[in-house]
């Protein structure tokens, strides 16, 4: 009988690196992660510094080197990474193969679009890893929940938003017509700017109204926004609650994948599969 490519054993070494690479628990794999992780922060800190003029000015060649001499090492270590897996394909289209990917080109990149190393601020996503480091992966099942109550409030979250837009496209459409041009309002989607940041209550102050009308609305509208701020907060702590009470198991449906089935459930609940 022949073996499956997915199913025939790695080579030692591509088991070793596997294991190195992916796995953090033994005493190399966790070290590869610790130092990893500080990698990453070094690079992004790295980034962060050489935006800034005076520091570009006097550190500029070594900020640069030390950019190009993370970028060869995350370079590296994707390659490693595409060696010693099964599935290559698999892994580079993946979250975490993405994010690696995203984490390289950037500096590559910059060889022909100049700034383009400016996004290597990305690389901030690889430190998700410390979950899998600090044994944080409960967090996971939490995370989950949270995903579960968002996607349960989108339709209510969207009706809201959609009734928010409505009520700041008539305040601003009333403040155009209460205060006018000669008051700063010069024309409707600049009200609405202005009904948006009062609604929100953060009131930068760049435009405000005159008028005794004007201020009247503007009242309205602060005291509209108060009294909305709850209203999200309150749909997605009852999903919250609703989520975490449910018994759901993890397993996927094999016709549509989803996930979030009650533990006793033979079919799938959105497609009708059975599982």
């Amino acid at each position: 009988m022949s073996t499956s490519p997915d199913s025939a054993p790695l080579a030692p070494w591509r088991t070793r690196m596997y294991e190195v690479i992916f796995e953090a628990d033994t005493p190399a794999g966790k070290l590869f992660d610790v130092v990893l992780i500080w990698l990453i922060i070094a690079s992004v800190v790295a980034v962060m510094l050489e935006s800034v003029a005076p520091l570009r000015a006097q550190y500029g060649p070594f900020l640069r080197g030390a950019e190009w001499a993370f970028t060869l090492l995350f370079s590296v270590e994707y390659v490693m990474r595409l060696i010693c897996v099964r599935r290559p394909a698999r892994y580079a289209a993946s979250f975490f193969g993405v994010v690696d990917l995203l984490a390289i080109l950037p500096t590559w990149l910059s060889l022909v679009i100049p700034g383009g190393q400016a996004l290597l601020s990305v690389r901030a996503l690889r430190l998700l890893r410390v979950f899998r480091v600090l044994k944080l992966g409960h967090h996971v099942k939490e995370a989950g929940v949270l995903m579960r109550a968002l996607r349960a409030t989108r339709y209510k979250i969207t009706v809201f938003i959609a009734a928010v837009l409505t009520l700041v496209v008539i305040l601003g459409s009333l403040i155009y017509l209460v205060e006018g041009a000669s008051n700063g309002f010069t024309s409707i989607p600049k009200s609405v700017y202005w009904a948006i940041v009062t609604v929100t209550t953060v009131g930068y102050g760049d435009i405000a109204p005159h008028t005794a009308a004007g201020q009247l609305l503007a009242a309205f509208a602060m005291i509209i926004g108060y009294a909305i701020i709850a209203v999200p907060t309150g749909i997605v702590t009852v999903e919250l609650d609703r989520a975490a009470r449910a018994d759901v198991s993890t397993q996927a449906c094999p016709n549509c994948t989803r996930e979030g089935h009650d533990r006793d459930a033979r079919h799938c609940k959105y497609c009708g599969g059975t599982l």
